[in-house]
């Protein structure tokens, strides 16, 4: 059975929130001015979100979907609302957030919004991971937000189950090395374990 739970996701919450394109040009539109979301305008948030730019042209160039998950995103017959949050200086979401824009052009049924955690505290402690505010997290949602049909994120599991690894024994790795690794795995990947994950979620709700 569906989720029928009180969220903090309403339709005002929704009217403010950005497509992918207009998400990505107001990336765009900050940096031009030495900025990027959230408060923290520091130099090192900066540089993250402009690396995070150059990941996200590269996941809109050459990302595929298989055509598994095509055909099953082209199956949903029901309006569905998908909510992530996020923010721009946020490595994971610059590796996922593009490829579940691809998803949501194959199927006009699916409308994408995107908002930012820090402007969105009430909705981000509704959906904390272990306690964190990790993002990005997608909320898939009926039309009407009656039902929440799925959640997603912040990362796919191996890269969840390696963090916590990673801080309960470090092993002599530094922040730098255990993040070089990160992206060197999602290089590898290639949206292969998000689709998968995204592929076993979809295909519950639309089997019940």
């Amino acid at each position: 059975m569906l989720d029928q739970i009180s969220h903090p996701i309403s339709k005002e919450i929704l009217t403010s929130g950005l497509s992918y394109s207009g998400y990505r040009e107001l990336i765009d539109r900050l940096l031009a001015e030495g900025k990027t979301t959230g408060s923290n305008h520091s130099e090192s948030n900066i540089n993250y979100t402009k690396m995070n730019v150059a990941r996200m042209n590269r996941v809109d160039k050459i990302g595929k979907v298989s055509a598994e998950m095509e055909s099953l995103i082209r199956s949903i017959q029901k309006p569905q609302t998908w909510l992530i949050i996020t923010e721009a200086w946020c490595g994971d979401a610059s590796q996922s957030i593009p490829y579940i824009a691809k998803l949501v052009e194959l199927n006009p049924l699916i409308d994408l919004k995107i908002i930012f955690r820090d402007e969105n505290p009430e909705v981000m402690d509704h959906y904390l991971t272990d306690g964190a505010r990790s993002i990005p997290k997608l909320i898939a949602l009926s039309h009407d937000l009656e039902e929440e049909l799925f959640t997603w994120g912040p990362k796919p599991k191996y890269l969840r189950d390696r963090f916590k690894a990673y801080k309960n024994d470090p092993k002599g790795i530094s922040p730098k090395e255990f993040s070089e690794g990160t992206y060197l795995w999602y290089a590898r990947d290639r949206n292969k374990s998000i689709e998968q994950e995204l592929f076993k979620a979809i295909s519950e709700i639309e089997n019940k």
